[in-house]
């Protein structure tokens, strides 16, 4: 392996950097974004029971808003749970901005890894036909040798570069197409306790009645 780094010249390098780097982002995001962690099982329904149990004050909406992604998003709705089903609904949505942000996290340098990873292999493939032309003016094609290190040494980079690529494609993808299915369901379960509020099961301030003018 180490004479496989050394062939590939100094291209190698940022190479297998960005392979521990995406390797490290893998592993991050497969533990951040286990379901568990994200949608607590039954927490939607515990949230609407407390709400039927007017258990709402302000330390178990806080325990909520720490609890996970979805704990935040439902404790958003309820902070604003005395105002207009609109200025509701809007506070969510500006949450939820924060909470996709937080959940797609480190999915961008993801990304980037599979675009630079191939063109940093292109650019040893580059260098490595460089070399080899070079030698040709000073030896002449006859020494079979030093045609190989060039040839080498641009396969070697080509290949790494994809097998570095490849994955870090494949789980980007992969961890947004998860990020999507988890947004619906924050989406439906804050829905959900939306439709409670408006039910009556968590009671609303009523707006004051209007003074019409002479009157008073």
């Amino acid at each position: 392996m180490l004479e496989l780094i050394k062939a590939g010249g100094w291209t190698m390098l940022p190479i297998i950097l960005l392979a521990v780097v995406a390797l490290a982002i893998i592993v991050e995001r497969f533990w951040s974004l286990r379901r568990k962690e994200v949608l607590p099982p039954g927490m939607g329904e515990e949230v609407r029971e407390w709400a039927r149990g007017r258990q709402l004050d302000p330390k178990h909406v806080e325990i909520l808003r720490r609890n996970s992604p979805l704990g935040e998003l439902l404790a958003a709705a309820l902070d604003m749970r005395f105002r207009p089903r609109e200025m509701i609904k809007e506070r969510v949505e500006d949450v939820g901005r924060h909470v996709v942000h937080d959940l797609g996290r480190f999915l961008n340098t993801l990304g980037s890894i599979a675009g630079v990873a191939p063109l940093l292999g292109l650019l040893g493939t580059v260098l490595g036909m460089i070399k080899m032309f070079l030698k040709i003016l000073t030896t002449g094609v006859g020494d079979a040798n030093q045609l190989a290190g060039g040839i080498g040494q641009a396969l070697i980079c080509t290949a790494s570069g994809i097998m570095v690529a490849i994955p870090a494609l494949m789980f980007h993808r992969y961890f947004r197409g998860r990020i999507a299915e988890y947004i619906i369901e924050m989406e439906k379960q804050a829905m959900a306790l939306l439709d409670a509020i408006d039910e009556g099961v968590i009671p609303a301030v009523k707006q004051p009645p209007r003074i019409k003018r002479g009157e008073g």
